[in-house]
């Protein structure tokens, strides 16, 4: 993409992706010191904690590392998992095919031969059943983390930044107007995110602006010495002088990064410059700025403390999901997806929770928890692609997982002391949506195995050719299937019930391939069943977790058109090899049953 997409790109980045980041300076001091401040050099220390802990996990982990685990421009647990899924059979069902590695966009590299670690690795995961499970069950998990946070983080941004404006209405007039704005925004979510970051991104330019701008001069106005919280000594003390109270506070303190999963999570709606360009050079340092400034106020004043389209539609396509209607948004960027049925079920879940939650502090109890579970999550999944896809020493991969999984369960452990308070909520709404995507993906895999252990025999085929009680009919008839090899076994049932077939069949098969898209010239694979007579054909249409089978006709006028290609070049290769009259005869016919289609 060019400069200027790109910058576009940015520009639209705020207001999709950091509307949660830029909200969280509302409320992450409140959840901190929920028993007020009871020494001003605390204050230095919570600061310490969420300068290192803003540097250390987005702008470190996720702009610098993270973004860079994408496979082919998707971000997220499932994407990452994909990516795997090229490097390593991981998956459940055996649909995969040796021509799928031809594929333009598989990008499969084999390990070299030094690499011994990557490839023990690799022989490993493929030959324990377990590992596998729990790999998929680990990357379902962490969407439904994503999805959860769906849930959470609108209401979460709207209910705080309606209680730290309207500070003179009752409690019940916030929760009113926070359920009359999430309505308004859910309803504009079907004009796609390229309308609605466009319409949103000033709104949150001017957000960040205003914040960074106060903090500054909250900054020089009250304690310029706020600056000292740079020195991590203060995270030492804080938590000398706080024992278990400083432990249990990092679950305020962590929300200060609150959305930053967004970053990777959305990446499918952008591209890696654009999210670096945006959070480098405009969510980064107002955030920062913005948390030094309230710093430097509650130094003087310390008694003034106050107050998910794109997984589903990858978990759709790879088969772990229930069908539902996906609307492409955006011609420019595939990526850009709409799903109305889930954005209702949203807006009704993020309603509940503003209503049953209330105020944004007890809401942050519930909030956090999902949001570390992906987070950890990630690091596990990044880890495992550095070690197999990018091959990296083990030391290299050490420095990246220790580190960040350290700073990651310090702050689960300390959200999980929320649990009762409302933590259970994510993890339970987690695991709901753990097994129905679970369970869908097991009854895929057992529907394969089943027609795959009672697929056709090639035999059955040439008895029905040799039948005369089977009558043809003009045209071409389309059989679909799962199967990606043989003939299925609703076949024998469809002709003991209909004694007669179409002159051409075609049996199709919709397969997923763990790469984002498939160029068109590439999606449809051919083979043709003996004897060549019967004109029987299989046809495996593949397609990316974002590419969209489209509307009915253009699929199947695109799959004729590919089939006659397919035809002419096997008539092509018959008369080069030197055919029988016969077989030359059987081809033309073939093509020109389909040219009168």
């Amino acid at each position: 993409l060019g400069w200027r997409t790109t910058l576009s790109l940015a520009f639209q980045c705020l207001g999709v992706v950091y509307g949660d980041l830029g909200t969280s300076p509302l409320y992450v001091i409140s959840s901190t010191f929920t028993n007020g401040i009871g020494n001003k050099e605390d204050i230095l220390g919570a600061l310490s904690l969420i300068i290192y802990t803003i540097v250390s996990l987005p702008l470190i982990k996720y702009v610098f590392i993270v973004l860079y685990a994408n496979d082919n421009g998707c971000g997220g647990a499932l994407a990452l998992y994909s990516l795997l899924c090229r490097h390593v059979k991981l998956s459940l069902i055996p649909n995969q095919q040796p021509e799928d590695k031809e594929l333009s966009n598989y990008k499969l590299e084999t390990p070299s031969s030094k690499v011994k670690r990557a490839q023990k690795l690799k022989h490993k995961l493929e030959n324990s059943y377990f590992a596998r499970v729990m790999l998929l069950l680990i990357t379902i998990l962490g969407t439904t983390m994503v999805i959860g946070d769906g849930i959470f983080t609108p209401a979460m941004s709207v209910l705080s930044a309606v209680s730290g404006v309207s500070t003179s209405l009752g409690q019940d007039a916030v929760v009113g107007i926070t359920v009359v704005i999430l309505v308004i925004l859910f309803s504009m979510q079907r004009f796609g995110t390229d309308k609605v970051g466009f319409s949103f991104a000033p709104i949150i330019l001017v957000w960040f602006l205003l914040i960074g701008g106060t903090g500054l001069y909250n900054v020089f106005k009250h304690d310029i010495g706020v600056l000292r919280a740079f020195n991590p000594k203060y995270i030492v003390e804080y938590f000398q002088r706080n024992g278990k109270h400083g432990w249990i506070s990092l679950g305020g303190i962590f929300l200060c990064i609150s959305g930053c999963e967004a970053m990777f999570a959305d990446l499918g709606h952008f591209n890696v410059r654009a999210i670096q360009i945006s959070f480098s050079f405009i969510t980064f340092p107002a955030i920062l700025a913005a948390y030094c400034g309230q710093a430097a106020y509650l130094r003087k004043f310390p008694e003034k403390v106050s107050n998910v389209f794109m997984h589903v539609y990858l978990a759709l396509n790879l088969g772990c999901f229930p069908s539902v209607k996906v609307v492409h948004t955006s011609p420019k960027h595939e990526g850009q997806v709409y799903i109305p049925e889930l954005n209702y079920m949203f807006m009704i879940a993020c309603i509940a929770v503003s209503v049953a939650f209330r105020t944004s502090d007890q809401l942050a109890h519930a909030y956090g928890i999902a949001i570390v579970c992906d987070m950890t999550i990630t690091t596990f999944l990044v880890s495992f692609v550095m070690l197999v896809v990018w091959k990296k020493s083990i030391w290299l991969v050490s420095l990246f997982f220790v580190p960040f999984g350290c700073i990651e369960l310090v702050y689960l452990s300390a959200q999980l002391t929320k649990f009762t308070e409302g933590g259970f909520l994510p993890l339970v709404t987690a695991f709901f949506i753990t097994m129905v995507m679970g369970t869908w993906y097991y009854v895929q895999k057992e529907r394969y195995m089943f027609e795959l252990k009672n697929k056709v025999s090639s035999e059955y085929v040439r008895k029905l050719a040799n039948d005369t009680n089977i009558k043809r009919v003009p045209g071409i008839g389309f059989l679909y299937s799962e199967l990606v090899q043989g003939i299925p076994p609703i076949f024998p049932h469809f002709i003991d019930n209909i004694p007669c077939i179409h002159s051409v069949v075609v049996f199709v098969s919709i397969k997923a391939i763990p790469i984002s898209t498939v160029a068109l010239e590439e999606r449809f694979l051919f083979r043709q069943v003996e004897p060549r007579e019967y004109r029987i054909f299989r046809c495996v249409v593949r397609h990316g977790y974002r590419d969209v089978v489209g509307d009915p006709l253009e699929f199947e006028s695109q799959l004729l058109q590919q089939l006659k290609e397919f035809i002419r070049q096997e008539s092509l290769m018959l008369s080069v090899e030197g055919p029988t009259t016969e077989q030359v005869a059987i081809s033309t016919n073939e093509s020109d049953e389909i040219q009168d289609q």
